[in-house]
């Protein structure tokens, strides 16, 4: 699978199907030995002599001065470490200078990261990859594979900088000790997915000077806004399996005044490195926000190592463990902190977060733990959240999962007005809880008059002693429909809305027509065909439905192993096409920049054919060889009437790339995706100032293309202001001011 922003060839990445990618540079020979992850093949190294040996990439890839390139790879080795590097080269080839990572603290047989990230120096127009490590004599093996070289990758939407987020690539500045402890770098043998691209090899080490409470703050403090809540999180390696090692977000006021603080404690498994989670509110006069990380109780010389760094709001990136609408903070309903606002309102269980990380959870790496010593009917209470609107319907649910004994379970909501008076609790069906494995519940009521706030009450009943029931992602939602559709003419675009989706699944979507033919559905990745969900809800817009056609939709959602698959139906839409004698010219790649045409003359098609006449001696009739007739060519003369719709064609067409011809049903053609040649626009009559041009598009017919679609012609300022706080926010997430109009995030 190639690594999204690798400057490198996908055969240099892999290692596949050869090694042509990479050239032996000191002391070694290269061949393609197997077992690599991503790909079967890897590089392997062999050394000639005792001493460093290095590898490089065969060719070099060109760089900007002053920008920051991040380059990592997996490595094995049971008998040496390694280290990885970038080397800057000048426009004549000669080597300027080269980045190294930290060597690895030692050897491993297993596939482990290494990584260093640089800024390419004054003068340096290209750079390679290099390997190296150093083997004690000849006939040395050392395994490399899943090799980048690229823009730095950032888990999406993270307010941190690339360096205080990845663990200290670059140095340790964006990080400083803050209660006895000291901060540097290593490179420990660290073993990630070969698909998780947002880890590297090198780790912030907060080392406790004595014994006691130690720990390090991140110096760097994006901006807040109050009442927003925020998410948290990095990955935490402890010094022991015993150690309480933690991560806190905290909020500051415009003094730097520490204003409130949420801290998440890991409960480890082992000393390996866990992702720990913690969120919280913004609160009155916040400005700013932090974290920081260390140690309870540690003993003198213990290190606790820092990774994956990110703090965001919760929508930031894309999360299946969020569920839209859901009313209960985050703290309530991951239980990564703790049990959150849950408690026991009646009954003898207990609550508790599950331990150790990772042993029990539906989503991310905890649960909410209800123990009952007898069997007994307890009731399990979250929060009291606002919200609500009376008269419309609301729905609790959660996963639960029966870990010991036996439980009968209901769910039920409690109503509250703005006085947290409370009103009334939805009828609740009680059900025996399966054995075994994880299950969701719930149960839906319309708001009663007066309801502003709502609760969920979660009812069990042990029916043995010492009885354990698991509890995640606890919701509280206003239900809408599963399923809209929506046209919007002005546009020549339809809006479909899925909601209640399950993050994980394969979905295909199909745009039907009246005679039932169905087409695929384009979205931001390509074809809705087999595509991973990667949210709860999601809206598609779709730029190249027909104009003034009854259309509905078709959805198929099937679980990845192929089971469990449900269709889904919209009602039908119509786009209205407005004055018949204009005409749609839309990009499927770029929908936000189609345009309408006033159209003078359709094209008068032809289709041109091959083919070879053989005339026979004392035969009339000739044989004729022929290929296939070929795809219909024509002339689509049309009008722009101001210079801004001139500039906007000029645009439209500026890329080459295939369009989408649309006009309403009576002018006898059929919407056809089109290559357009050589254009012309004279004036319509030779005056100069004359403002409407007279267009000529040769169109070819061509394919519908699959790849993807960027930006929206809904996408407007008020967006904008409504998805970011700050300025900061927006420049964080696109690259250039095209990227910002047509909503393509970085």
């Amino acid at each position: 699978m190639a690594i999204p922003g690798n400057l490198l060839s996908a055969t240099t990445e892999m290692v596949d199907p050869n090694t042509s990618g990479w050239a032996a540079k000191l002391n070694c020979s290269l061949s393609l030995a197997s077992g690599g992850r991503n790909g079967d093949g890897c590089l392997k190294l062999t050394s000639v002599a005792a001493g460093e040996m290095q590898a490089r990439t065969f060719s070099s890839v060109p760089v900007e001065p002053g920008s920051l390139y991040w380059t990592f790879a997996d490595a094995s080795s049971s008998t040496q470490p390694e280290r990885i590097g970038i080397r800057w080269l000048d426009a004549a080839g000669v080597e300027l200078s080269v980045t190294w990572s930290l060597t690895t603290s030692s050897a491993s047989a297993s596939w482990h990261r290494v990584s260093v990230a640089g800024y390419a120096p004054v003068g340096a127009t290209r750079a390679q990859v290099l390997l190296s490590s150093t083997p004690a004599g000849a006939g040395v093996f050392h395994y490399w594979e899943n090799v980048y070289l690229g823009l730095p990758l950032r888990i999406p939407g993270n307010t941190l900088s690339f360096n205080a987020e990845s663990g200290g690539e670059l140095d340790t500045s964006a990080w400083a000790a803050e209660s006895n402890a000291t901060v540097s770098r290593i490179a420990p043998v660290s073993s990630w997915a070969a698909d998780f691209y947002y880890a590297g090899g090198e780790q912030i080490a907060v080392t406790a000077v004595a014994a006691g409470d130690a720990s390090a703050e991140c110096v760097e403090r994006p901006p807040v806004v109050e009442g927003q809540e925020y998410l948290a999180l990095t990955y935490l390696g402890p010094p022991t399996t015993g150690s309480s090692v933690w991560v806190e977000l905290r909020f500051y006021d415009a003094t730097e005044t520490q204003l409130s603080a949420h801290r998440a404690t890991l409960a480890p498994p082992g000393t390996g490195i866990y992702r720990q989670i913690t969120s919280g509110v913004a609160p009155a006069g916040a400005v700013t926000a932090g974290l920081a990380v260390g140690i309870t109780g540690a003993s003198a010389g213990q290190v606790a190592r820092v990774e994956g760094s990110y703090l965001a709001v919760p929508d930031a990136a894309p999360n299946p463990s969020l569920r839209s609408g859901n009313v209960l903070p985050i703290a309530d309903w991951d239980f990564e902190q703790g049990v959150g606002a849950w408690t026991v309102a009646s009954g003898v269980a207990t609550i508790a977060r599950s331990s150790p990380w990772g042993a029990e959870h539906f989503f991310d790496f905890y649960s909410l733990t209800a123990t009952s010593s007898t069997a007994t009917v307890s009731a399990l209470r979250s929060g009291i959240y606002p919200g609500v609107v009376e008269g419309e319907n609301w729905r609790a649910e959660t996963y639960f999962k029966v870990t010991a004994g036996a439980w009968q379970i209901a769910i039920a909501i409690r109503w509250y007005d703005e006085t947290d008076t409370y009103l009334s609790t939805s009828t609740a069906i009680t059900f025996d809880a399966p054995a075994s494995g994880w299950w969701n519940l719930y149960d839906d009521a319309i708001a009663p008059a007066g309801a502003t706030q709502a609760q969920i009450e979660i009812t069990v009943t042990a029916t043995a002693a010492s009885s354990v029931m698991r509890f995640d992602r606890p919701a509280l939602w206003q239900t809408l429909p599963r399923e809209s559709v929506e046209a919007f003419s002005s546009q020549a675009m339809v809006q479909l809305i899925l909601r209640e989706l399950t993050p994980g699944q394969l979905m295909t979507v199909w745009r039907v027509t009246a005679d039932g033919a169905r087409m695929l559905v384009r979205g931001p990745d390509g074809l809705y065909d087999a595509y991973s969900i990667p949210a709860d809800s999601l809206v598609i817009e779709d730029y190249e439905a027909p104009l003034g056609v009854p259309i509905y939709y078709s959805v198929l959602t099937i679980n990845a192993d192929g089971t469990g698959s449900e269709y889904r139906t919209t009602d039908t839409v119509t786009l209205d096409p407005g004055d018949p004698n204009y005409v749609w010219l839309t990009d499927p790649a770029r929908p936000g920049v189609g345009l309408r045409v006033l159209v003078k003359q359709a094209p008068e098609w032809k289709q041109a054919i091959e083919q070879t006449v053989y005339r026979v001696r004392q035969r009339a009739t000739p044989i004729v060889l022929a290929d296939v007739r070929q795809s219909r060519e024509g002339d689509l003369v049309c009008w722009t009437e101001t210079d801004q719709r001139r500039d906007a064609l000029r645009f439209l067409l500026s890329t080459g790339n295939v369009l989408l011809w649309r006009c309403a049903p009576g002018m006898g053609e059929t919407d056809v995706y089109v290559a357009v040649g050589e254009v012309q626009w004279p004036r319509i009559v030779t005056y100069a100032r004359e403002e409407w041009r007279e267009w000529t598009l040769p169109m070819t017919e061509v394919d519908m293309p699959t790849g993807g679609q960027v930006g929206s012609a809904t996408w407007t300022v008020y967006d904008v202001v409504l998805e970011y706080a700050t300025g900061y926010d927006v420049l964080d997430r696109y690259e250039t001011v095209f990227d910002l109009t047509v909503d393509r995030r970085s």
